[in-house]
């Protein structure tokens, strides 16, 4: 493998990765927190968690007053119930980390707050997949130099660049 095929290699790999690197934090409900809706309203928080995109290593921040927050299965959720919660907490600012894509289920453990629509459905989105490299061995070549041009004019590239000169030279 050629120096240039390397570097390009090394190009792709840190701007697909580099992004996936980042997590971001969720402060549940939004401004409103993690409460009881004001009217009978099972969607409340679905619809929420749908308005945002969950990838792995996100935290979900659940902020609220006398009450708690409990991970649950699909079963327990359904229920509104849970005997062996897979997480469990009320001090007032509970933080859940999503450690893998696929389905959470979170619940209130407060007596009938999930049954007025204090409970919600987090999907977490598969990590992207590395591209693939196409193997150019028939047909016309291009100079190591054009594949490179091409790689840094991709603008994950060069957020990744800029930010790299900026760590330096800060």
């Amino acid at each position: 493998m050629t120096y240039s095929k390397a570097f390009l290699y090394l190009i792709f790999f840190f701007s697909f990765h580099l992004f996936t690197v980042f997590s971001t934090e969720f402060t549940v409900g939004g401004h409103k927190g993690w409460v009881i809706p004001e009217a009978k309203d099972d969607q409340l928080y679905n619809e929420w968690a749908s308005k945002n995109r969950f990838k792995v290593n996100d935290t979900l921040i659940f902020e609220y007053k006398k009450d708690s927050v409990l991970a649950v299965t699909q079963a327990e959720y359904e229920k509104c119930k849970s005997e062996n919660p897979i997480f469990f907490s009320n001090n007032g600012k509970s933080i859940y980390k999503l450690d893998r894509p696929g389905l959470f289920y979170f619940i209130s453990g407060v007596s009938g707050h999930c049954d007025r629509g204090q409970k919600m459905i987090v999907k977490v989105l598969e990590p992207a997949s590395p591209p693939q490299v196409a193997n150019h061995t028939t047909g016309p070549t291009t100079s190591g130099a054009t594949q490179l041009a091409n790689v840094v004019a991709s603008p994950s590239v060069v957020v990744f660049v800029v930010s790299l000169f900026g760590a330096i030279f800060i």
